[in-house]
């Protein structure tokens, strides 16, 4: 058994779950989280490439704390962006399709697409029922 903890965007969140239902994998934990990569939380570098500079005034948008501190000539603030947390468990044999189907739903070729860790797990118990392992989790 494994434990697959992935990272995405929140906007990909609704597809991905119905993808993993369509795996056969209905049941996983979900959370809110905020972190940030190697940018350190910066958006703007991907919005200063895809959008013309009248954007924000088009479409009424308050500055960020990032770029206000650009274009002020500040130290830049580390932002967290908000993301969501997946947590399943599933079966040696199914964990890299799981992965790959995360993958295929959240990648956009962007900083920001997340991460996905495969973790060992050592016992599942249902409270429920007492079953175990693999009876545990499907």
């Amino acid at each position: 058994m494994k434990e697959i903890i992935a990272i995405i965007r929140r906007e990909k969140t609704p597809e991905t779950k119905k993808a993993l239902e369509e795996l056969g994998f209905p049941s996983l934990t979900l959370q809110a989280v905020e972190g940030r990569g190697k940018q350190k939380g910066d958006t703007c570098i991907e919005m200063d490439s895809d959008f013309p500079e009248s954007f924000c005034t088009a479409v009424k948008l308050k500055p960020t704390p990032s770029s206000y501190a650009l274009e002020h000539n500040l130290t830049k603030v580390a932002l967290f962006v908000p993301k969501r947390m997946l947590t399943i468990i599933a079966p040696d044999n199914m964990v890299k399709d799981i992965v790959n189907k995360i993958i295929e739903i959240n990648s956009t070729g962007r900083h920001g697409d997340g991460k996905i860790f495969v973790c060992p797990i050592e016992r599942a118990i249902r409270v429920r029922t007492g079953e175990k392992d693999e009876e545990a989790i499907l």
